[in-house]
């Protein structure tokens, strides 16, 4: 089976340089998109990265902060618009937990045409999920949990393939117990690095609850994980970023490491072996 990760984006929510953090898991026949961006530029990433709306009735949103959120707001209005011209097969399912998805359908109803906000509910689903709460979606067996946020309730998920193999989407916080007991021997995990260790002090990671590379490298280790992903950064080492990160993440970390770029395409089946 076809396992690629198409990143939309790898920044935090004040960067310039890039997009906000966003991925679509892609099995050649479906996508699986988590979190919106920070906007309509999310429109512009499907197009430059080839992606087919069309293949894509399943999503994940994470929280409500609007790095995250308001992307979503445009991909929920643009399949309205196909649903309009006849021109996508199937419905669309979001996945959350009931606060986010109560504040996405108020803010659609809000803003979205009435003809938008018709498919709301009839062809548009708002799927509340709950911690620990197994779903089967598309080929994929996800288990969502609760990361525990410090600032807004935010879930992550384990998802596990029908071979076994598994990826676990952290969100935008360091891992919590919580979290963290489904990273064992995790093929991979997708986990936020705000900046290195030594620039802690320049770009606040704690204060705003997020963690250093170090921090991402010493859990990914801890729990024998085989691939770390590390993004939702700083945009401060632009242009130099994935060497940096990589030999910050390399001195605690002893599996294969990954600093994507924006419209990075990966092979998931490259899977180190520990």
């Amino acid at each position: 089976m076809k396992k690629m990760l198409h990143i939309i984006g790898t920044g935090t929510a004040t960067v310039t340089k890039y997009v906000n953090t966003s991925c679509v898991l892609d099995d050649g026949e479906n996508l699986f998109l988590t979190d919106g961006t920070g906007g309509a530029e999310i429109l512009k990433c499907f197009e430059t990265m080839n992606l087919d709306w069309h293949k894509l009735h399943h999503a994940f949103l994470s929280h409500e902060h609007t790095d995250h959120f308001l992307g979503m707001v445009w991909v929920v209005r643009n399949i309205t618009e196909f649903l309009e011209l006849n021109d996508y097969e199937g419905d669309f399912y979001l996945y959350g937990h009931a606060e986010v998805l109560d504040k996405m359908r108020a803010v659609c109803r809000m803003l979205l045409k009435p003809k938008s906000c018709s498919y709301l509910e009839t062809r548009i689903h708002f799927i509340p999920v709950f911690d620990h709460e197994e779903r089967k979606i598309l080929n994929y067996k996800v288990t969502f949990f609760d990361i525990e946020s410090k600032k807004a309730k935010q879930f992550g998920y384990h998802l596990e393939w029908p071979d076994g193999m598994r990826l676990v989407f952290a969100g935008d916080e360091p891992l919590s117990p919580n979290g963290e007991q489904f990273c064992q021997e995790a093929d991979w995990l997708l986990q936020e690095a705000f900046c290195l260790y030594d620039e802690e002090p320049l770009y606040h990671a704690y204060q705003y609850s997020h963690q250093t590379v170090r921090e991402a490298g010493e859990k990914a280790e801890r729990n024998h994980v085989k691939n770390l992903l590390v993004w939702h950064t700083e945009d401060g080492t632009f242009g130099h970023r994935k060497e940096l990160y990589e030999k910050e993440a390399k001195q605690y970390y002893q599996g294969r490491i990954w600093v994507p770029e924006d419209g990075d395409v990966i092979d998931l089946t490259q899977t180190e072996t520990r």
